[in-house]
């Protein structure tokens, strides 16, 4: 009954999507209070005690990210408070386990990280399986479970010795969800989120999301990052038809009409385009000198912090690049 009143609160605070991860957060907790008597307790003595995705960040680590991964990592932390502040009030285990703010932390990252989705909705972790690191652009291994619910993992393609076994943990075009969520960069990711966080209400309006607004790596835009900013340049009582048109031709698909808009306003999208670049990459420059000014051994993510937006400002470099060299044709 108190497990049932518990995920009663997680729906009331709209976060029923959670109750598998609360349920496996205090499955680890259950087991962590049996000591060595538990079977599960060979894998949790394996356990990292460190953690580095958004659960475990200070506010000065989010103050020192980019404000779309800061959203998504500030974002992680408020479901994990949540979830601690049910788990207190909810008689499920000792008290002093519930007290221990560290383990409370570690068990709920163990059950976030270490988890894989089973159907539509259910969570589970297998030991050893949780072990596979992810891979961007390839994957070695794919895990499932049986009808008598045992883990069964295959490999998808032939692997040499010596070559590592990888599982996607989630889309790899972009870093920043893996990054909030799991605390590490994927260096292999192609591309990076535009950061056009201010034209949110047209990425909706065209039924875009984060994953279509794009800055690849080598300075290429994605046909998505056009099409948003061209709609945003049209909010105006000047060109309300052509707007409407210009939506019309995005949510139909027709990327011939689209064009000849795109065409005709080219130098308004690049000049937006360009001062965008510009403001993050001075953002960027201010996030990491702010970064640098703290204390590693009080602030141990300013490492990863610092990769992380040296990763974005390369990324926002070369899309300058390429940026600057369109506009000077239409100089």
């Amino acid at each position: 009954p108190n497990l049932q009143q518990a995920e009663a609160q997680l729906a009331q605070a709209d976060m029923r999507d959670q109750i598998p991860l609360f349920r496996l957060f205090v499955k680890i907790l259950s087991e962590y209070e049996k000591g060595d008597q538990s079977p599960y307790f060979p894998w949790l003595n394996a356990m990292p005690r460190r953690y580095y995705n958004g659960v475990s960040m200070t506010y000065a680590c989010f103050d020192c990210l980019p404000p779309y991964v800061s959203r998504l990592s500030k974002k992680e932390r408020e479901r994990y408070k949540v979830c601690r502040d049910i788990l207190q009030r909810a008689s499920l285990l000792d008290d002093a386990t519930t007290a221990n703010k560290e383990l409370v932390k570690f068990a709920y990252n163990a059950a976030l990280t270490r988890s894989t989705v089973v159907g539509t909705r259910e969570l589970r972790i297998a030991p050893m399986a949780d072990m596979f690191n992810h891979g961007s652009a390839e994957t070695e291994v794919g895990i499932t479970y049986d009808g008598e619910g045992n883990c069964v993992v295959t490999t998808s393609r032939d692997v040499p010795a010596g070559c590592p076994l990888r599982i996607s943990l989630g889309d790899g075009t972009d870093p920043s969800p893996l990054f909030a969520k799991y605390g590490f960069l994927d260096e292999s990711s192609p591309a990076t989120y535009c950061k056009l966080l201010h034209l949110k209400k047209e990425m909706r309006d065209l039924r875009y999301d984060y994953s279509d607004l794009l800055f690849s790596i080598d300075g290429q835009i994605s046909p998505a990052v056009y099409d948003v900013v061209l709609y945003s340049i049209l909010d105006n009582a000047e060109y309300s038809s052509l707007r409407q048109k210009f939506y019309q031709a995005c949510l139909a698909g027709n990327d011939a009409e689209k064009n000849q808009y795109h065409q005709q306003f080219l130098p308004y999208t690049l000049e937006a385009l360009q001062k965008h670049v510009d403001g993050m990459l001075r953002t960027l420059d201010e996030l990491s000198d702010r970064a640098r000014g703290y204390d590693l051994s009080t602030h141990p993510r300013i490492p990863l912090i610092l990769k992380h937006n040296e990763f974005v400002r390369n990324t926002f470099l070369n899309v300058k690049a390429n940026v600057d060299a369109m506009c000077m044709n239409y100089a």
